[in-house]
């Protein structure tokens, strides 16, 4: 039985507003937000990246949980007193070079945020930092997204996604973001605590009081040795009865190691009244062996697991046996009033779905997540680590971990997804082989990337076919050398040169004395023995496999090559010497070559044309194209003179042929030369004159 008109009616209604209501709900579920590039964190590293994505005109967006910038700093360091260096001045206007010695400043077109303009001091202020970053992210219009803290990220498998999958990230409100690419820019931001009997009594870094006159009259005890431990010490050292400091590892003095990461001169006060016995020291000790109990007075004292194993843990230290019951001159006998937990940060591995296979490194990089050389993590193609987090790749090494190295970094990441996803291959430029010199010792003089992030980043000139001219990428992380032509669409079918910056290999270390008499090296002939950074050539006839990265020597960043050269240190850093840096390297690259790379004059070079079947390149590609400097009689006699030429020239032999008459000279030789040839050049340079 059919329902009536009416009914009819009203229930078709009621169906067409159930199906557009079910239809609604279902597409506001399934439409995310969609970015090409997602980056988690707005910090340093984050925002560099952000420019670059804006400039090549991507689709990207940043999140960020606080209300601005550069979170890390509104807080830490807490004492407010950066380590990153601030010079201002070098003597030099090259703006490449001076970012050799600017730590903090990001990359960017605008000569406006270079951060000499924003402080004066050679250490700035922490609050400095935020009000820079504050102004790379407004004056580039970065696309940032405060007050999103995303609390977790997971996997979307999709076929037609670039890298197989989507990255789901949720924030705080439940909102979903979906990305075909994650850019990790977190930073190590979770403090690192130990735990053991009484750790409840310790301080953390990131709460304890900074005010000095809160720890008068006080004994204090410090978990750590790294620049935050040592920061602490040194706020509270003229205040204090005595400050001892104990870790698992020996001090280690950035001077000695050339790593920016260890403790700097500006923090070390407490190493001075340490070994002048004004009261203050540092013990070595694991920090899981210990334990504090706490006695009536409030007075904390250190003692060992091994002796609560048999005690009552609950009990004050009056009714526990402590080592000094034993060892009546044991080190930690002494109560103290306060213990301050001072040991770092870690990644924080919380939010990320068990999906994405982000895993922590091994060892001593257990607090960064494992990636690959290419800052790729290795569990899941397209997520990327950044900045401070990335820093696994050359910890203890060079400073991927600070702004003055993962700038840098972050720019090489950039020109790796612009070639993977976006088809630009790596940046080059191609010069005539005779400015490979010239090309090399200009890079080793200015590089920034080079000199910052050494034995990381490298320079990579590929030969073209019979080496007339050769291409040259600047900054490739060396350690994806082997997948040179699939990360940057460039060919090395003639082989290669790297270019890179090190340190001497037995030169750094904790318990190496760097200030050693005769500890550096002058002469060309020993520059393999150089000790302080100076840069390094490999040449390799074919690109390296990655068998032969996988086993290259130890601590060496690159597999041994067919040749090398080091251009031997110098004290200013300068490498234009024409004897000790130059010439050398000059005679090095032909070696590799079997050519001559000299220039000459066009005498020299129509003197070649007439006697030798191979002319030097500078002569095929300068001269015998009838280009060059073009040459006069008052050149001529100079070169003759200081004994760059010899008195041997075409003129010479007509003007005995002649008698001197200079104007038969010359009309004898117009009609007797063929046009096009070297002496036809020559000839009418010469009448033009």
């Amino acid at each position: 039985m059919m329902a009536p008109p009416a009914a009819q009616c009203a229930w078709g209604l009621l169906l067409t507003f159930t199906f557009y209501m079910g239809s609604s709900c279902t597409d506001g579920a399934s439409v995310l937000k969609h970015h090409n590039y997602c980056i988690i964190g707005a910090g340093p590293s984050g925002l560099q990246m952000a420019y670059f994505l804006q400039r090549a005109g991507r689709d990207y967006l940043v999140f960020e949980r606080s209300h601005a910038p550069g979170s890390f700093f509104a807080l830490y360091p807490r004492h407010r007193k950066l380590i990153s260096i601030n010079k201002r001045h070098t003597g030099k206007s090259n703006s490449e070079f001076n970012l050799r010695h600017d730590w903090n400043s990001l990359l960017s077109h605008d000569s406006r945020l270079l951060f000499r303009h924003y402080s004066h001091d050679f250490f700035p202020e922490a609050d400095t930092m935020v009000h820079y970053l504050e102004d790379f992210a407004s004056m580039l219009e970065l696309r940032v997204q405060y007050n999103t803290a995303i609390i977790h990220v997971r996997l979307e498998r999709d076929s037609q996604a670039w890298n197989g999958h989507y990255f789901i990230l949720t924030d705080h409100n439940s909102q979903n973001y979906r990305c075909s690419l994650l850019l990790v820019a977190t930073g190590t931001w979770v403090p690192n605590v130990v735990n053991f009997p009484g750790s409840e009594y310790v301080e953390g870094y990131e709460s304890v009081s900074i005010n000095p006159e809160d720890f008068a009259g006080q004994s204090v005890l410090i978990l750590g040795r790294g620049n935050s431990a040592f920061e602490t010490a040194e706020n509270i050292l003229g205040v204090t009865n005595f400050i001892h400091m104990v870790s698992r590892s020996r001090v280690r003095l950035s001077w000695a190691t050339h790593y920016v990461g260890d403790l700097r001169a500006i923090n070390n006060g407490l190493l001075d009244t340490y070994q002048l016995k004004s009261l203050d020291g540092l013990l070595e000790g694991d920090l899981e062996d210990l334990a504090i109990v706490k006695d009536k007075k409030g007075k904390l004292h250190i003692t060992l697991k091994f002796y609560l194993e048999n005690s009552n843990s609950s009990a004050g230290a009056e009714s526990i046996t402590l080592p000094q019951d034993e060892l009546d001159n044991f080190a930690t006998r002494a109560p103290y009033d306060r213990v301050i937990r001072c040991l770092g940060w870690k990644f924080d591995f919380s939010i990320y779905n068990r999906s994405l296979r982000l895993m922590p490194g091994k060892g001593n990089k257990k607090k960064y997540p494992l990636i690959k050389p290419s800052y790729e993590s290795r569990g899941t193609r397209g997520l990327f680590v950044l900045g401070t987090a990335s820093h696994s790749i050359d910890f203890r090494k060079s400073a991927g971990g600070f702004i003055h190295g993962f700038r840098y970094t972050t720019r090489a990441v950039h020109h790796l997804l612009e070639h993977r996803h976006h088809g630009v291959p790596w940046p080059s430029s191609v010069y005539p082989i005779t400015q490979l010199t010239n090309s090399i010792i200009k890079r080793v003089n200015e590089a920034s990337g080079l000199y910052q992030m050494f034995s990381v980043l490298g320079d990579i000139i590929l030969l073209r076919e019979n080496a007339m001219a050769f291409e040259y990428l600047e900054e490739y992380p060396v350690g994806i050398l082997a997948e040179l032509e699939l990360h940057t669409g460039r060919k090395a079918h003639n082989g290669l040169f790297v270019v890179i910056m090190e340190y001497g290999k037995n030169f750094s270390g904790a318990d190496k004395d760097v200030f050693y008499y005769n500890r550096a090296v002058g002469e060309a002939q020993h520059a393999w023995q150089s000790n302080f950074l100076h840069p390094v050539i490999y040449y390799y006839k074919r690109l390296p496999t990655v068998r032969e990265m996988r086993l290259r020597p130890p601590d060496w960043p690159l597999p041994r090559p067919d040749a090398v050269h080091h251009i031997v240190e110098d004290f200013l850093t300068d490498w234009t010497a024409p004897n000790a840096h130059i010439l050398p390297l000059r005679r090095f690259l032909e070696n590799c070559l079997d050519t001559d790379l000299r220039s000459f004059f066009a005498e020299s070079c129509f003197l070649f044309a007439l006697t030798h079947q191979k002319l030097p390149p500078f002569c095929q590609q300068g001269y015998m194209r009838m280009q060059g400097l073009v040459g006069n009689e008052r050149l001529r006699h100079h070169a003759v003179e200081a004994g760059l030429l010899e008195d041997h020239t075409v003129m010479h032999f007509t003007d005995e042929l002649l008698g001197g008459q200079r104007g038969s000279r010359d009309q004898l030789l117009k009609d007797h030369v063929i046009p096009g040839s070297p002496l036809h050049y020559l000839v009418t340079t010469k009448d033009e004159l």
